[in-house]
């Protein structure tokens, strides 16, 4: 049984160690192939599974790396996530993963911050191909083709623009999925990785309910998911259910309170993604008493999850220098959450250019 407030404060100590790190650049790397792929596996479900077996399917001999979000156990979205990375790890090597590594923080960092940290990742990986979802959309058919000649393709507030050839490719939002690809994009392009060729495209697959998945975990009862998971997902979540181990919406309740009650005006400005505005609103409304009336007092920000990203800062109150710090140093430590196999693991360790593997 996981105690969330134990989770926390070892990510916390974590983290800070991270940050005291000096990352040990390897000095070769092998010519194993390395296909990294980035997912929250928030539970693993059959779309996951298949991105995952097409890029394997097309590289057979390659390593298949997972890159799951790890610190802080919070989604993009700020959301508690439903099982541990560590659980998270377990399903994905059940189900083709040579190897699975632990993400960057996504739920204390803006949607900018995590990609550039996914991105130095796949750097630090010697990445070779990396399988990313998209939603077949209009237009997404030529942003597509131009990320994978190479060009720096970036989105702006509504219009997704080619800094490479300066055209405007596209007016309007994209939806999620394709935006993390354009995501990556900028950011691979601002650390000078070259990703020509290196992304394989997989259509997303219909007939997969995040929504569906979540309720089917709180009753308690698969019956109308069964189809949308592999049996190894379903299986663990029947364990984890059993053993308490389901995490999602669990959040460390006294932790939050306390920063919101405690913290000062400059302190509270000073945290990642805060400002003084945002500040002065939580303490002129404070004290509070529960999470709902404090989430009441939280303004909306750019996002429609601001919120619940502002409770997960909140709830691991790091400043916002601190992160940036963080952000220049990363990766500093891979750490390894799960393995296939010892002569996959040998493998890893001789291709990724980092001496600083953890497992």
């Amino acid at each position: 049984m996981f105690k969330v407030s134990d989770i926390l404060k070892r990510d916390m100590d974590l983290f800070y160690d991270d940050l005291n790190s000096d990352r040990e650049v390897s000095s070769s790397s092998s010519d194993n192939l390395l296909v990294a792929d980035f997912t929250e596996y928030n539970p693993l479900h059959n779309g996951h599974f298949h991105c995952m077996k097409t890029a394997k399917d097309m590289f057979p001999d390659s390593l298949f790396v997972a890159v799951v979000p790890g610190l802080f156990e919070r989604s993009g979205r700020g959301i508690p996530y439903i099982l541990p990375r560590e659980v998270r790890a377990e399903i994905a090597v059940s189900v083709g993963a040579d190897i699975v590594v632990e993400g960057p923080p996504m739920g204390i960092m803006g949607s900018g911050q995590y990609s550039l940290c996914l991105c130095k990742m796949f750097q630090a990986l010697n990445t070779d191909y990396i399988p990313r979802g998209y939603k077949p959309v209009e237009g997404i058919g030529e942003i597509l083709n131009r990320i994978n000649q190479g060009h720096h393709i970036a989105s702006k507030p509504y219009k997704v623009v080619d800094k490479t050839a300066h055209e405007t490719l596209l007016k309007g939002k994209l939806e999620e999925d394709n935006y993390v690809i354009t995501s990556f994009s900028n950011s691979l392009s601002k650390i000078g990785f070259d990703y020509a060729g290196k992304f394989i495209f997989v259509e997303r697959i219909e007939g997969v309910s995040g929504t569906l998945i979540r309720e089917s975990i709180q009753k308690d009862n698969f019956d109308e998911v069964t189809g949308m998971m592999p049996p190894k997902t379903i299986e663990v979540l029947k364990r984890e259910i059993k053993n308490d181990g389901i995490i999602y919406g669990i959040r460390d309740e006294e932790r939050i309170l306390n920063t919101a009650n405690n913290y000062s005006l400059e302190e509270l400005s000073s945290l990642n993604l805060f400002n003084e505005k945002l500040a002065r609103n939580i303490i002129e409304n404070g004290p509070y008493d529960d999470l709902e009336t404090l989430e009441g007092s939280i303004l909306h920000g750019f996002s429609s999850h601001f919120r619940q990203r502002a409770l997960s800062i909140l709830e691991n109150p790091i400043p916002k220098k601190t992160v940036s710090e963080y952000i220049d140093r990363y990766p500093s430590t891979i750490r390894v959450l799960g393995y296939k196999n010892s002569d996959g693991l040998e493998k890893f360790k001789e291709k990724v250019n980092n001496e600083n593997i953890h497992y």
